[in-house]
């Protein structure tokens, strides 16, 4: 089962919130298109490569569009860590507080 953390759902609002100042309908498309990729995750875990800057196995992300999309891999779940732009700086975000 996947499974958005606070943080990685506030990630998405904000990734919306941007597109839409721009389009409501890209903004809708492109939520709509993430939560689906992430959805997928369900049949195939490993899908995602694993996270360079980490080196972790259980911890991999899905490129979609400009976006990083970091989930965890649990025997029970797939955890949504977070949603970054692909440009922003890595090391600044605490993967540790969003479990």
């Amino acid at each position: 089962m996947v499974e958005w953390t606070g943080p990685a759902k506030q990630d998405l609002k904000l990734v919306h919130d941007y597109i839409a100042r721009d389009s409501k309908f890209y903004a809708e498309k492109v939520s709509l298109e993430i939560i689906e990729k992430s959805e997928k995750l369900n049949i195939f875990p490993e899908i995602g490569r694993i996270v360079p800057e980490i080196g972790d196995p259980k911890i991999r992300e899905l490129l979609i569009y400009s976006y990083r999309l970091i989930y965890e891999i649990f025997p029970d779940k797939i955890a949504i860590l977070a949603l970054i732009h692909g440009k922003r700086d890595f090391s600044k975000i605490n993967l540790e507080g969003r479990r």
